[in-house]
């Protein structure tokens, strides 16, 4: 049961052959200042589960959120094109982390699993016309840090250190680890 409505998340499991059903988790992500980037994002993982897992008691639930961080600040979605011009211009020529917290909880069992993920990816130098027209080929507005490793038609992306499924949206090789405890 996925606790998610990213497309990249569902696109993700169907690749790597998993059946699952989507449930929207009803929950607001939070931020609280005194949790670091990689903590936010494992809290908010296991909010999603856990309010997906009261009506699913039986299931496997997972819960997942993801955040790019910048001199270990986050970075979330851009609320417009400005706000998305100004990341993209932020992260161009640098190197900057993306957090993945990943919460499996199955309610009647009382089993819970959590784990995060962090990778680095390095972005090559943009000019602010490469970015424009990235903007113009990519729907960055729903994207943490507004871009996408998983379509980059401009090679924006130099280098990825770590779990590129990760940056796309969920560290399959680190599900297929955790997910070995419900068995």
């Amino acid at each position: 049961m996925l606790a998610s409505s990213s497309p990249r998340r569902r696109e993700l499991l169907t690749e790597y052959g998993y059946r699952f059903e989507t449930v929207m988790a009803e929950v607001s992500e939070i931020a609280p200042p005194h949790l670091t980037v990689a903590e936010m994002t494992l809290f908010n993982a296991k909010l999603k589960a856990e309010a997906v897992a009261i009506s699913r008691p039986n299931e496997i639930v997972l819960g997942a959120d993801t955040l790019v961080a910048v001199d270990g600040q986050p970075v979330g979605k851009p609320r417009d094109e400005k706000q998305a011009f100004a990341m993209l211009s932020c992260l161009s020529g640098r190197t900057h982390e993306v957090y993945s917290g990943v919460w499996l909880t199955r309610a009647a069992r009382r089993q819970s699993r959590g784990f995060i993920e962090v990778s680095q990816v390095r972005f090559r130098q943009l000019t602010p016309a490469e970015i424009r027209e990235y903007m113009r080929r990519i729907h960055v507005l729903d994207k943490a840090g507004a871009y996408a490793a998983q379509e980059d038609p401009m090679r924006i992306i130099a280098e990825i250190r770590g779990s590129r499924t990760n940056v796309i949206g969920l560290p399959m090789k680190g599900l297929a680890r955790a997910l070995r405890f419900f068995r």
